[in-house]
């Protein structure tokens, strides 16, 4: 257990931050909480039953919550952290006994496994607010045999579509969002030559030939600047991966009825913000359309 240290600092302000341990014989911890009722849970103890009952009125908030404005929520937090105000939303030890019950999240995010790219960061977003997905590229089912059968799992990788399924049809959330970013490794070496992407070991080989299918490589070889064709490459992957979702009546299913938003973003790593756009929702569908973004 610990305890903040008291009284002032060489400077003669008071001490932020310090902690000194105590005895197992010691008093109950006295930890900063946003209000007095998680105070005094801490300090006087909490059941298991309390931590339910917590859970259910925090779920029963989050299920109110429309699509859009989860995704209005969304780019408020990426807001706060580009500004520099993020709240860093960390649980008190209550509500984190309150997840052991359940999770409730609201946004699903398909996003790049690069280490500069922590999503839950980047949404000012805390524990259990996130059901998040991270692979090389953001990208879906991968299969490496076209003529293959689709249930076989030696030819097809399933595992990044049946998370978002999961998270669709299980936790309800409203929100999908597939997310690149700025300088991706994934979405760069894609574009490289097949005789040099042939050299790579052979599961990153279909990753990469995986990506490189859905770029358009004549369109975005006309686009000269560095930092542009960059950007366009990953938006063109992750309209890409959204156009996947929208073959997949999982997905559709709860778009048409307006319970879910599918959402392209483009996170800047230099700047810290991200863009949304290529949505799709119940309000973006066209009558007697059968396919929304028909490839070609």
């Amino acid at each position: 257990k610990l305890l903040e240290e008291e009284g002032d600092d060489e400077e003669g302000g008071p001490r932020v931050g310090r902690r000194r341990s105590i005895g197992k014989g010691g008093a109950a911890a006295a930890l900063a909480a946003d209000d007095e009722e998680d105070y005094w849970a801490l300090r006087c103890g909490f059941s298991m039953e309390q931590a339910r009952i917590q859970a259910d009125e925090e779920h029963e908030v989050a299920k109110s919550k429309t699509p859009q404005q989860v995704l209005v929520d969304m780019q408020k937090g990426n807001a706060r952290f580009w500004m520099g105000m993020a709240q860093r939303p960390e649980k008190t030890a209550f509500q984190r006994r309150a997840l052991i019950s359940k999770q409730y999240p609201s946004v699903a995010i398909l996003g790049c496994s690069d280490s500069r790219v922590p999503t839950e960061i980047i949404f000012d977003q805390g524990l259990g607010d996130m059901f998040v997905i991270r692979v090389a590229g953001n990208c879906l089912q991968l299969q490496q045999d076209p003529s293959a059968d689709p249930v076989d799992t030696g030819s097809v990788d399933n595992t990044t579509s049946a998370s978002l399924q999961y998270a669709v049809k299980h936790l309800k959330v409203k929100v999908v969002v597939i997310m690149g970013h700025e300088g991706c490794g994934a979405v760069k070496a894609s574009q490289l030559p097949l005789e040099a992407i042939g050299k790579e070991p052979a599961c990153l080989q279909y990753l990469l030939k995986g990506l490189r299918g859905g770029l358009n490589l004549g369109r975005l070889s006309k686009v000269k600047d560095a930092k542009s064709h960059d950007r366009e490459a990953v938006v063109t992957n992750v309209k890409r991966q959204v156009e996947k979702l929208t073959e997949d009546p999982v997905f559709m299913d709860k778009v048409r009825s307006g319970e879910l938003i599918i959402v392209g973003a483009f996170y800047e790593i230099s700047s810290g913000i991200v863009d949304f756009f290529h949505e799709v929702s119940s309000k973006s569908l066209t009558p007697g359309v059968s396919s929304l973004f028909p490839m070609k």
